[in-house]
């Protein structure tokens, strides 16, 4: 009887210490461990209906439901995700808003140097969500049928083949610039104004040659008005198995991804930024996001803010040789 009545006096004494110091915690800690108490703007670079949207509109429900707040999907598109990505930068860094770009973040730096913000200084990353890996595709009546023989077509004059992109300093520019570099040829590169209108182009045979994405040129693959020559990923895809990749066509070095990131303001608390990335985690491990970018190509991202940097970091400094290199510009 004694003892237990000694353990109860000893409860009730470290009941009261708790009590004490819980209540000499300064407010901001307080606060911070209630975060979120509002619903989270989520802030996507890229008008509704494109890749961006997409993976917005896929993971912010997840991440609502792991922070027990909704999180609501804002898009400012304009200048290759820059007012966005302004917008977010000179924002509240309290968590409650967040943005999320493409790969263009990380060619702004090198293809706009009059940036209106640092792009490693103003964000902290939350996580990665998937690489989604490009393919390199000929119009199906092209002759070459592998990387090489792509490679020596481009090899017997300056302008011997030509690519076709969405525009100046786009993805499909950058992807062809990349190539360019390291099958060391020179092709001459097709501007057009948007996506469509150069993948219709190489279907009808105007222009041999287009980097695409997996998502959007798989059906011409498989319906056989485009032929994959390679995938331009670390390892093979699942919805293109029998498709080599670039290093296993004897091109090393070229490996490009197109992706989506979330990011928060620079200084953003971290314990507020690690409870975004530990329901960003939650949002990835959901069996419908696991479906969907499997669908798409794509390869998830289990990544912590730090390793997402580190990835960031490396995509900033390769984009940046190669705009240099090529001197690529948006004109």
């Amino acid at each position: 009887m004694h003892t237990h009545h000694m353990t109860r006096r000893q409860t009730s004494t470290a009941l009261v210490w708790a009590c004490l110091v819980l209540g000499s915690l300064s407010t901001t800690a307080t606060a911070q461990t209630a975060f979120p108490t509002k619903p989270i703007t989520l802030v996507v670079t890229y008008p509704p209906g494109g890749g961006a949207d997409g993976m917005a509109r896929l993971i912010a429900p997840k991440m609502g439901e792991a922070l027990g707040q909704s999180v609501v999907i804002e898009n400012k598109p304009g200048a290759s995700g820059q007012i966005g990505a302004s917008a977010v930068a000179k924002a509240t860094p309290d968590g409650y808003t967040l943005m999320l770009d493409a790969s263009s973040f990380a060619v702004n730096p090198a293809l706009y140097p009059k940036l209106p913000y640092d792009s490693l200084k103003a964000f902290k990353p939350i996580g990665v969500v998937a690489l989604f890996p490009n393919v390199v595709l000929v119009n199906a009546n092209f002759p070459a049928k592998n990387i090489a023989e792509l490679t020596a077509a481009a090899q017997k004059s300056k302008d011997a083949v030509s690519y076709a992109s969405s525009g100046n300093g786009s993805a499909q520019h950058l992807a062809g610039a990349l190539f360019e570099s390291a099958a060391k040829v020179d092709m001459v590169h097709v501007p057009y104004k948007g996506g469509g209108p150069a993948l219709n182009d190489v279907i009808g045979g105007q222009v041999p040659l287009f980097f695409g994405n997996l998502a959007s040129t798989l059906q011409h693959v498989q319906s056989g008005k485009l032929k994959a020559l390679a995938v331009t990923s670390a390892k093979r895809s699942a919805i293109l198995p029998e498709v080599p990749t670039l290093a296993e066509s004897g091109l090393k070095g070229a490996e490009i991804y197109e992706w989506n990131a979330v990011f928060a303001p620079a200084n953003t608390p971290d314990a507020v930024v690690n409870k975004l990335a530990v329901a960003f985690q939650y949002a990835l491990d959901s069996p419908e996001v696991k479906a969907r970018i499997a669908q798409l190509g794509g390869d998830i991202q289990k990544s912590s803010p730090e390793q997402s940097k580190k990835f960031l970091e490396q995509q900033i400094t390769l984009w940046g040789r190669v705009i240099k290199e090529r001197n690529i510009t948006t004109e």
